[in-house]
């Protein structure tokens, strides 16, 4: 699936806690990133999507491997390779690439604890829009990561409009906020802002004394 996007992954210096915000022009974007996984990394793979580089990448990231090692090894066994954009960070670092046939305008910019990437962006501006909102932002750490996605949509976005948008961060601590996505929609970054708005209230109401695997279950039932 050619899915064209702009996303940023990220950890929370504070927390450790990594996750990912994501949107496009095609429908259901977050069936296929980010990929994220408590206390290992995030991963978002987009273009033509090879939904392996994110779950593999993941994978080898978690049994020790630094996530550049392992997205370079396996673009490296992908024949489709000049097609595929992909970012990530683990604990250490952060990794981008953008294949030389995914179309303009493309790139990525890889900050310490960051990367952003797009491609059929409005103009490339829109990624050091996307950097500078998350470099910038004071906020809590998924909040973080929207203000990033509504400054790449402020910017421009994706040159063909947008449909979906997700946002997911994967920690010891789960909110309800934690995983939300828009899967059709005229306007879903806006309406992703406002379901995010929504959850961070009614989370404030259950306080954050329940169980992690209670919040978890709630977690995946907003998530539907």
């Amino acid at each position: 699936m050619r899915l064209a996007t702009f996303s940023i992954v990220a950890k929370d210096r504070k927390s450790a806690d990594f996750g990912g915000a994501s949107a496009t022009a095609a429908p259901c974007v977050g069936a296929f990133l980010p990929n994220v996984l408590e206390g290992v990394g995030a991963i978002a793979s987009q273009a033509w999507v090879n939904v392996n580089l994110g779950h593999h990448g993941i994978d080898l990231v978690r049994n020790g491997m630094g996530v550049r090692i392992a997205l370079e090894a396996l673009l490296a066994e992908d024949e489709g390779r000049d097609r595929r954009q992909v970012i990530g960070v683990d604990r250490r670092s952060g990794f981008g690439y953008t294949g030389r046939d995914c179309t303009d305008a493309k790139g990525h910019l890889v900050g310490h604890d960051f990367a952003v990437a797009g491609n059929i962006l409005t103009d490339i501006s829109v990624l050091d829009a996307m950097a500078n909102a998350f470099k910038n932002s004071k906020a809590e750490f998924s909040q973080r990561l929207l203000d990033s996605l509504v400054a790449g949509q402020d910017a421009g976005g994706d040159s063909r409009g947008k449909m979906s948008a997700v946002l997911r961060v994967s920690s010891s601590k789960p909110r309800l906020y934690h995983d939300l996505r828009v899967d059709l929609s005229d306007d879903p970054i806006t309406e992703l802002a406002r379901l995010h708005g929504e959850c961070v209230a009614r989370q404030q109401e259950y306080g954050d004394d329940e169980d992690g695997e209670e919040l978890r279950v709630r977690v995946a039932r907003l998530s539907r």
